[in-house]
């Protein structure tokens, strides 16, 4: 029985550790181009940012998912816009690398109609005024400063008139969690804005406008 159990221990500590290995592998060549061949301006991609506010928004939204880009061409290339600390084009393999587990999602207008050029234009030319923006790391819905899902829906509203997630106000988020308690309390002190006009990267992903597409 002894012995049997050991084998059983053994096999589960070699597959933990060939999956650690596999995630912390950077992805090959062959992997990236057939990711960045799949992708389209207007795209929408999800990962579980491994950042300290990261855990903090996963339980204030009840989501999975606490960061989002969008796909837009800068030099002639498909990179990920993104509002981080500041707002800047991200390589396609290294946003993906950056996630937990190498875990992403992308999805796409749940349309048949292809984005139409001026809306392509226009979500490229829109998104680099965005780009060396600061990070808005509290929760502003100013343009001076920034955060992910803020960026991604206002481009979309700007430049396809489209609403990606319903906008609720900070109030309305899961901010019983003692983690979410503790990082309120540090960034906003007693000046919680609970009336604030929010969009969160869960609410987008949930949004019915959008299909997946493609996901690792």
């Amino acid at each position: 029985m002894k012995i049997k159990l050991f084998i059983f221990l053994g096999i589960l500590l070699t597959v933990f550790n060939w999956n650690c290995k596999s995630n912390n592998e950077p992805l090959t060549e062959g992997q990236i181009k057939e990711i960045e061949s799949s992708l389209k301006v207007g795209d929408v991609i999800f990962h579980i940012s491994k950042s300290g506010q990261g855990k903090a928004i996963q339980l204030a939204t009840n989501s999975k998912y606490n960061h989002v880009g969008v796909i837009v061409e800068n030099n002639g290339q498909n990179q990920v816009l993104e509002a981080i600390h500041p707002v800047r084009f991200t390589p396609i393999a290294e946003w993906i690398q950056r996630g937990e587990r190498k875990h992403y999602v992308v999805k796409r207008l749940n349309t048949q109609q292809a984005l139409s050029d001026e809306q392509v234009s226009c979500l490229n030319e829109s998104g680099l005024e965005y780009v060396g923006k600061p990070y808005d790391f509290y929760f502003g819905w100013d343009n001076s400063r920034i955060y992910c899902s803020e960026l991604v829906w206002k481009l979309y509203k700007n430049c396809l008139g489209l609403e990606i997630g319903k906008l609720q106000n900070f109030g309305e988020f899961d901010l019983k969690n003692p983690i979410v308690q503790h990082a309120l309390k540090q960034r906003f002190g007693d000046q919680i804005p609970y009336s604030e006009k929010v969009i969160s990267p869960g609410e987008m992903f949930d949004s019915p406008l959008l299909m997946t597409v493609n996901n690792l």
